[in-house]
């Protein structure tokens, strides 16, 4: 299979490039970006790889150019951010040249817009997964791995760490937030669009939307509890989809109160027209005096994560007549509390790895069947965990994904 990698010389790009080059069923790669001396570098570090990999330029703003890049390939990964920009024209360009495709989609707008696709994909015979990173992507097949002991779900929380101890830091340090140029990366100008305006969440069986950052509290299995944050996330759009919900769907950031009350003080200045996303993302990456002491009351009253798990799925819902809470969760530590796979402490790593091992199920066929889809409604969760624990080489009596359940009283 041919495969273009959009934005593959990027942080998430480039990890998920260099582990398809070692997947079965793979005959090309051609990294596209509009940095042409970026693909080229990385053509030329990949040199040595097992198969073809070459360089081309392509700007996805030129739409006959973009199509002319897609007509060869089988199937495209599209890393190229933000995505409430430029995701659903990509996808729109991958149907009409009747490309595979596959992105990590995180922002909630343009994933309802590419859900809504479904049928034209399913004519033109396209395959196409939206969001297989961490989350979404992960956060998606740790729920399908949670319904699966209930009956039927009604409500889901998923969650994913910013800095709490143990599984890195979604803000350590500023590479992350910056990009080479020092200006901020896609990423860091997502963060800012999902914390401010309104997002999308599901109360009471139906998609609703909300002021995010709200705090939510939840006691899991296992005596964990702690309050986390909501953010703008496509996770409650699709597992409303996929798992029939009847209650209520938010993802979470499990935030210490600091970061959260200085995020809180961007979000304001966003909603006023004070801060554009791209400003505020500079200001995230590199906190000043007077946003910090603004942030302080906040800080002060708010709570904190207590021992919620960095990332996790935690649905609630009947089984065999009785409700229950089920937490499926990333198993990061080893002996004597050591991280065992330190994957979530680099944002390349933690998206690139799921992206690619996704990947790997369209490629072999397993996940190709035509329609727009979320993770969780084609990606094999049982075959997509084990083919990450190989990849991120943890010792093998250390389960990578942890399933608690309780009844609820």
């Amino acid at each position: 299979m041919r495969i273009l990698a959009l934005g593959g010389p990027g942080a998430m790009g480039a990890v998920a490039v260099r582990v398809a080059t070692q997947l079965p069923g793979v005959d090309e790669i051609v990294i596209a970006d509009r940095d042409r001396d970026a693909a080229e570098l990385l053509s030329r570090q990949l040199a040595d790889a097992p198969v073809p990999v070459r360089a081309i330029t392509v700007d996805v703003t030129d739409d006959a150019g973009l199509r002319d890049a897609l007509r060869p390939a089988d199937l495209v990964v599209n890393t190229v951010g933000p995505y409430y920009r430029f995701g659903l024209t990509v996808l729109r360009a991958a149907i009409a040249t009747g490309t595979h495709y596959v992105d990590i989609c995180d922002d909630w707008e343009p994933t309802v817009q590419m859900l809504e696709l479904d049928e034209i994909a399913c004519s033109a015979g396209v395959c196409a997964v939206v969001g297989m990173g961490a989350s979404p992507g992960v956060s998606n097949l740790l729920a399908a791995t949670a319904a699966a002991h209930l009956d039927s779900v009604r409500d889901a929380y998923t969650a994913w760490p910013v800095d709490v101890p143990g599984a890195g830091s979604a803000n350590d340090g500023s590479e992350a937030l910056l990009g080479p140029d020092g200006r901020p990366s896609a990423a860091a100008v997502h963060w800012m669009q999902q914390s401010s305006g309104t997002i999308s969440t599901v109360s009471g069986g139906r998609p609703t939307t909300q002021r995010p950052l709200q705090p939510v509290t939840l006691t899991l299995p296992g005596g964990r509890a702690g309050t986390a944050y909501s953010i703008g996330h496509p996770e409650p759009i699709t597992l409303h989809r996929t798992l029939g919900l009847t209650g209520e769907a938010v993802n979470l950031m499990v935030i210490s109160p600091q970061t959260l009350a200085y995020l809180d003080v961007l979000r304001h200045d966003i909603d006023r027209g004070r801060l554009t996303n791209e400003t505020a993302a500079a200001q995230f990456a590199k906190p000043t005096l007077l946003p910090y002491l603004r942030s302080l009351p906040t800080a002060l009253r708010s709570k904190g994560p207590g021992t919620l798990p960095p990332f996790f799925a935690a649905l609630a819902g009947p089984s065999k007549g009785r409700d229950h809470m089920v937490l499926a969760y990333l198993n990061l530590a080893g002996p004597a509390g050591e991280p065992a796979r330190g994957v979530l402490g680099d944002m390349g790593r933690a998206t690139g790895i799921p992206l690619a091992v996704g990947m790997s199920q369209i490629i072999d066929g397993t996940a190709r069947r035509p329609g727009v889809h979320p993770p969780d409604a084609v990606i094999d969760p049982k075959r997509f965990f084990a083919d990450l624990d190989r990849h991120l080489g943890a010792p093998a009596d250390i389960p990578l994904v942890v399933v608690e359940r309780e009844p609820v009283a």
